[in-house]
């Protein structure tokens, strides 16, 4: 089956539909565990999550891996991806996730986040952990995580990459200069031990509106360093 699926998007670019040759890669079950067990308590709010991608390929090539990883590949590695949208609960480590099993996904439902989400294995863990305690529909939750995504703008990641001595703070407000009505405390910044940015996480409210973000929730301080990777 995959080679016919080779031959024919070799010879036919444009049968294929998008996201097949992706999801060709069929993705295993993600299932909770001792250290990640089922928890189903009321949702206060979300998290959008977006991988900063230049960092995440620099530490992935640094620890030996290759070029499989797809979030690596073409334009993708010079921007954000979307890592998922997460419902948050009403505390510190009370957020609702894995809150009833889901089957693998199909290729068909891969095909609707594949574009924002470029890897099927991340997919079926954010399906199965997050979005099933939001919808019964996977492609109903790729479908607003995607929408959410799409409606973000980046600043100049590139003159950020090259400021000595950037605080948190001044990330945050360049990242909500760059989307009306978005506030510097409205968001949280995951950055590794290093001081190398990671992962940006928006807050939204009930309404998937940006909010400022509860208290407890982590992340790095204002007044600490970042440093970014250059796209």
């Amino acid at each position: 089956m995959r080679w016919l699926l080779l031959i024919m998007a070799f010879f036919l670019p444009g049968l294929l539909a998008p996201g097949v040759a992706a999801a060709a890669d069929r993705p295993h079950a993600e299932l909770p565990s001792a250290g990640q067990p089922a928890r189903r308590v009321p949702t206060t709010g979300y998290t959008l999550s977006m991988i900063w991608t230049p960092e995440h390929c620099f530490a992935d090539a640094r620890h030996g891996g290759g070029t499989g990883d797809p979030q690596c590949s073409g334009s993708a590695r010079t921007g954000f991806t979307l890592h998922g949208l997460w419902p948050d609960g009403d505390g510190p480590n009370r957020w609702p996730q894995f809150c009833h099993p889901v089957a693998i996904l199909t290729d068909g439902q891969i095909a609707t986040g594949i574009g924002a989400t470029p890897s099927a294995q991340l997919l079926q863990h954010e399906w199965a952990k997050h979005g099933s305690c939001m919808t019964d529909d996977p492609v109903q939750y790729f479908q607003l995580e995607d929408g959410l995504y799409a409606g973000i703008h980046a600043p100049d990641m590139a003159s950020l990459a090259h400021r000595r001595g950037l605080t948190v703070g001044q990330f945050q407000s360049a990242f909500a200069a760059a989307n009306p009505g978005m506030r510097a405390d409205m968001m949280r910044l995951n950055v590794n031990k290093n001081g190398w940015l990671e992962e940006v996480w928006l807050c939204l409210g009930l309404d998937k509106r940006p909010r400022t973000c509860p208290a407890g929730q982590g992340g790095a301080q204002p007044g600490d360093l970042v440093k970014v990777q250059a796209p």
